[in-house]
C-alpha cells in the first residue's frame, strides 16, 4: 500500500490540496541527550521534590474554601449572578489554582486575544488537545467541564469539580444521555446567565502536528481507562483537573486526562465517547481557543504512543520553565446553514483554527488512534496508510455493526479470484458501491504502480487489519488462505505482500523472518510453520521486521525539526521531509 495524489485525506488550512501527515498525530517521540540527562538527574534530586510537594499543598488548600463556596449551593442560586464572598473565594482559588502551576514551573502564561463574556459564547472550544496540562485554560477561567456524576462524592477532587458547576453524567441513568445533552442547550442558550462551557472537541490527545476530526459536540478528552490488568490508582495531585481512576471508578471530566488502553474495549467509554459528542449541537456562538507549548524540549505532550503519564509529570517538573500560551480568537457565530448541520459546524470552527495554528486538518479521529494502538503481534509503523484505509472505509458507508460479515463476504470473492487483478469498475463491482471519489481514493491506495490494476485480496487483508486490529494471527491465516498455493504454502514474496499490506506501508524486507519460519529452507511455509514460530516468538515483529527502532524508541530525544506554530512540524504533504524515514514500532 502507498500514498499517491489521489488518495489523500488531509489538507493544509487554507489550502484545497489534500494529503495525509507521514507521522501519526497520536504519536510523540522524546528523546534526551547527555547533557539534559544529567540536568534532569539533578532536578530529580533538587526541585522535582520540592515542586512536587508544592503542588499537591495547593491542591489540598484550595479544598476547605471550594468547599465553603459549594454549600448550599442551588440551581437557582448557582443562575444568579455570584455574591461578593463567593466572588472572593473564586479570585482566592483562581489565585491558589496559579500558584500550583507556578510550582510546575509555568511561570508565566502568555494570553493573547480577549475572552468573550458568557452572554457572547456560551461554549469554548479549546484545541489542540495533547497532555493533561491542558487543564492550565480551565483551572483559569473555572469554566464548568462534563463529567461521571459519581465523581462529586470523591473527597477533595469531588469538592472542587462541584465548585465549577459541571454537567453531570450518570451511567445507572439509561437517560442520561439525552438528559445531557438538553442540559448542555439549556445552559448553552440561557443568555449568560450559566458559566461557559469548555470542551476539547477533538476527543483525544494527539502530538500537536495537525488538527484530528472535531466531534460535532461534547468532545470526551483524552480518557486514559486503566485496563483490567493494570488496574490502580496514578493519581496527579497536582491538578485540579486530572485524576486517574481505576476502570471500575471511571470518571470524564472535559479537561480531564485519563487512560484509554485500546486494548480495553470498554463497553461504558464507547457509549461516554458518543455521549458528549454534542458541543455544536446547540447552535450557538462558540469562542475557539488555541493552544501552544513554545519549548525547546517538549515534555508536555501525552499521546498514545510515547512517555507516560508519571514519566511526563517528571520530566515537566524537572524543567526550570514551562512555556504555555493561550489564544483566544474571535467569537464564530454560526450561519443558518450551520446550525442545522452540526458537522459542517464543527469542520469549519476547526479549520479556523488550524489556521491560527498554522496547522493542517486530517480527517483522522479517536477510532484511529484505537486502530493504532491495538495490542496485536504486528505494530502498525507512524507512516501507515491503515489510517487513511481506515478513513476511506468509513466514509464509503462500510458499518462497523456488520463489517465482520462483509469482511467474510469479500474474502470468499477474492479466494475466488486468485491472483486476478481488478480495474476500479471491476473493484466497484467486487464492493457493490458506486464509483466515486472515495471509491477512487481507495483504489489509489493499493494501485502501488499506477497502473490502474489491484489485487483485491491486499483490500481484503487492509480490512481484516480494521475490523480486527489486535487479532494479527487471524488477519494472517486469512492472508495465507488468500496466497497459499494448491498444496497450503506460501513464498518469500507472498509473505512480504501480506505483511505489507498488513501494516499499510509500500515495502518491508521479510527474508530474516522467512529465513527464521523456514527452518528446513525449503523456500517455501505454510500457515501451521508461521504459527508454530509465532507462538515461539510473539515479538517476532520486533526481532526481524524492525529491530533497528527498539534501541531509538527506548531513548528520549525531541524531534528538531520546525514548526509554523513554534511547537511542533507541519506535517503537511509538501513538508514531509520524513515521509521515507524506517518503520518505527507502536507501542502499546
Amino acid at each position: 500500500m502507498k500514498l499517491s495524489s489521489r488518495g489523500r485525506g488531509c489538507c493544509v488550512a487554507g489550502s484545497r490540496e489534500r494529503g495525509p501527515p507521514p507521522r501519526s498525530p497520536f504519536v510523540h517521540q522524546l528523546r534526551l541527550g547527555p547533557l539534559q540527562k544529567a540536568k534532569i538527574a539533578f532536578m530529580t534530586l533538587t526541585l522535582f521534590p520540592i515542586r512536587l510537594f508544592f503542588a499537591a499543598f495547593m491542591m489540598l488548600l484550595a479544598w476547605p474554601f471550594a468547599f465553603i463556596a459549594s454549600m448550599g449551593s442551588d440551581e437557582q442560586e448557582l443562575e444568579k449572578p455570584l455574591s461578593w464572598w463567593r466572588k472572593i473565594v473564586d479570585v482566592l482559588l483562581k489565585a491558589i489554582m496559579r500558584m500550583m502551576w507556578l510550582a510546575g514551573g509555568f511561570h508565566w502564561i502568555n494570553v493573547k486575544g480577549r475572552r468573550a463574556l458568557p452572554a457572547e459564547a456560551a461554549i469554548l472550544t479549546v484545541a489542540p488537545h495533547s497532555s493533561y496540562f491542558d487543564a492550565i485554560p480551565v483551572t483559569m477561567t473555572f469554566a464548568s467541564i462534563v463529567m461521571k456524576a459519581e465523581s462529586k462524592d470523591i473527597p477533595v477532587w469531588g469538592t472542587l469539580i462541584k465548585y465549577i458547576r459541571p454537567v453531570f453524567v450518570s451511567r445507572s441513568d439509561q437517560d442520561s444521555r439525552r438528559k445531557t445533552v438538553e442540559e448542555i442547550k439549556r445552559r448553552a442558550q440561557s443568555d449568560g446567565k450559566w458559566p461557559q462551557i469548555m470542551i476539547f472537541p477533538e476527543g483525544t490527545c494527539t502530538n500537536r502536528s495537525c488538527l484530528i476530526t472535531f466531534k460535532p459536540g461534547i468532545p470526551a478528552t483524552r480518557c486514559h481507562i486503566l485496563s483490567a490488568s493494570n488496574s490502580h490508582y496514578l493519581p496527579l495531585l497536582w491538578s485540579s483537573t486530572c485524576c486517574c481512576l481505576p476502570l471500575d471508578y471511571l470518571t470524564f471530566p472535559a479537561a480531564t486526562s485519563f487512560c484509554i488502553r485500546p486494548a480495553s474495549q470498554n463497553s461504558f467509554a464507547s457509549r461516554y465517547l458518543t455521549l458528549i459528542s454534542r458541543a455544536f449541537i446547540p447552535g450557538v456562538p462558540v469562542q475557539p481557543v488555541v493552544l501552544r507549548y513554545p519549548n525547546k524540549l517538549d515534555t508536555i505532550t501525552w499521546t498514545w504512543q510515547g512517555p507516560g503519564a508519571l514519566e511526563i509529570l517528571w520530566l515537566t517538573l524537572c524543567q526550570f520553565h514551562n512555556s504555555v500560551e493561550i489564544e483566544f480568537l474571535p467569537v464564530y457565530i454560526p450561519s443558518e446553514e450551520e446550525r442545522r448541520n452540526p458537522v459542517l459546524y464543527a469542520n469549519n470552527v476547526r479549520r479556523v483554527m488550524a489556521e491560527a495554528l498554522g496547522v493542517s486538518v486530517t480527517d483522522y479521529t479517536f477510532e484511529d488512534c484505537q486502530l493504532a494502538l491495538a495490542e496485536g503481534q504486528l505494530r502498525l509503523p507512524s507512516d501507515t496508510c491503515l489510517l487513511e484505509f481506515a478513513k476511506l472505509v468509513r466514509s464509503l458507508g462500510l458499518k462497523p455493526e456488520t463489517l465482520e460479515d462483509d469482511l467474510d463476504k469479500y474474502a470468499t470473492s477474492a479466494m475466488k479470484m486468485k491472483e486476478q487483478k481488478v480495474a476500479l469498475r471491476e473493484f466497484s463491482a467486487y464492493l457493490e458501491f458506486p464509483v466515486s471519489h472515495t471509491l477512487e481514493s481507495m483504489f489509489a491506495l493499493f494501485d502501488e504502480n499506477e497502473d490502474g490494476v489491484i489485487d483485491v485480496r491486499e483490500f481484503v487483508i487492509a480490512l481484516s487489519v480494521v475490523c480486527k486490529p489486535s487479532k494479527t494471527l487471524e488477519t494472517i491465516q486469512l492472508a495465507f488462505q488468500l496466497y497459499q498455493s494448491k498444496n497450503g504454502t506460501i513464498t518469500e514474496e507472498d509473505l512480504a505482500h501480506i505483511l505489507k499490506t498488513a501494516m499499510g506501508v509500500s515495502q518491508i524486507n521479510v527474508t530474516h523472518l522467512f529465513r527464521a519460519v523456514d527452518e528446513e529452507e525449503k523456500g517455501k511455509i505454510t500457515y501451521d510453520d508461521f504459527y508454530r514460530f509465532a507462538e515461539l516468538h510473539p515479538h517476532f515483529a520486533e526481532d526481524y521486521l524492525y529491530p533497528d527502532q527498539m534501541v531509538a524508541e527506548h531513548g528520549l530525544e525531541t524531534s528538531s525539526l520546525s514548526a509554523p506554530n513554534g511547537i511542533c512540524t507541519d506535517f503537511s504533504p509538501e513538508n514531509a521531509e520524513d515521509k521515507n524515514k524506517p518503520l518505527q514500532k507502536k507501542l502499546n
